[in-house]
């Protein structure tokens, strides 16, 4: 473990300033005291790179930039020279310039590159929870494509951790938090999958930087929840009386240009990290996925009524 004295004495530098996930940890970090900075420096020009990592000369680089496409995946059908210029390009410029001057760094990536086998309806998983080991299976998309040969070349890269996320969830009703995205469609799917409660799990970003942790981890709560349960606990504790329409996978793949990934990821590497920091003294939880998006949906209710006592809308 690092001493704390040590510890406090790191410069991050986080990539993707104004994106959605880097501000969040961004802002996290600073209420913790760390001297951490920010850039949205494009990737994948080099030149601009150096010059940002030679003014700042951080001892920590987190990567949380990249392509995902907007309104969805579906974007990146459009646009794959962009997509592969910022996803795989960017990405390894970056990651590579890092490596060479002894930079640790943490690559955000996504768990969206697997599918796992369901029932016949759609409502239970049949396949075991897919491993850090366990080779890509899906793509279906060109997103996931991109993101499943970048983590197999970043595998090679030393001093880099890559970071699985799926789903990713805000406490807000962010445009880009999954929660948001489903309750604002006409008819949902209804299959169970992988989430990344944020608030869990942005936290231990820094712990792992200081650990100087690598390779791939599984960064998502433990077990699965389907769509449905999702809804209903929103309904259940932040807006009573919202309702939803389902369909069909099938139905689905009428209306989207991209097949999309449906999983889950096995978290027991994630769990094993998080009970050693927590021996360590570091007060870190994270918890199974339905009992996570309770405590989520009763932040946000929390914080809705914060906002509503104090006249803002």
């Amino acid at each position: 473990m690092m001493s704390a004295d040590a510890s406090s004495n790191l410069r991050y530098l986080i990539w993707g300033e104004g994106g959605w996930i880097a501000d969040q940890l961004k802002n996290l970090m600073l209420k913790q005291g760390k001297d951490v900075h920010s850039t949205a420096v494009r990737m994948q020009n080099i030149d601009e790179v150096r010059k940002i990592l030679d003014e700042i000369k951080p001892d920590r680089v987190i990567i949380c930039a990249g392509k995902t496409g907007r309104p969805n995946v579906d974007w990146c059908e459009d646009h794959k020279m962009d997509t592969i210029e910022s996803n795989v390009l960017g990405t390894l410029m970056l990651a590579g310039e890092c490596a060479n001057r002894k930079i640790h760094t943490i690559v955000l990536a996504t768990g969206c590159i697997y599918r796992s086998e369901y029932s016949a309806d759609r409502t239970k998983i049949l396949s075991r929870p897919f491993k850090e080991t366990d080779p890509a299976n899906f793509n279906g998309s060109f997103y996931s494509e991109t993101k499943a040969y970048v983590e197999g070349m970043l595998r090679h890269y030393e001093g880099v951790l890559v970071l699985r996320l799926r789903m990713p969830v805000s406490d807000d009703l962010h445009p880009r938090s999954f929660v948001t995205k489903i309750k604002s469609y006409a008819r949902v799917v209804n299959v169970p999958n992988s989430h990344s409660i944020l608030h869990d799990l942005l936290p231990l970003i820094p712990i792992f930087a200081e650990h100087k942790e690598t390779g791939v981890l599984n960064f998502t709560n433990p077990g699965a929840a389907s769509h449905n349960e999702v809804l209903e606990l929103y309904a259940e504790i932040v807006e009573p009386g919202f309702t939803w329409e389902n369909f069909t996978l099938e139905e689905q793949a009428k209306v989207i240009k991209a097949d999309r990934s449906n999983c889950e990821l096995d978290c027991g590497k994630l769990l094993g990290l998080v009970e050693g920091y927590r021996e360590e003294g570091y007060e870190v939880e994270v918890p199974e996925i339905h009992e996570a998006y309770r405590r989520c949906f009763a932040r946000m209710k929390a914080g809705e009524q914060s906002r509503a006592g104090a006249g803002v809308v």
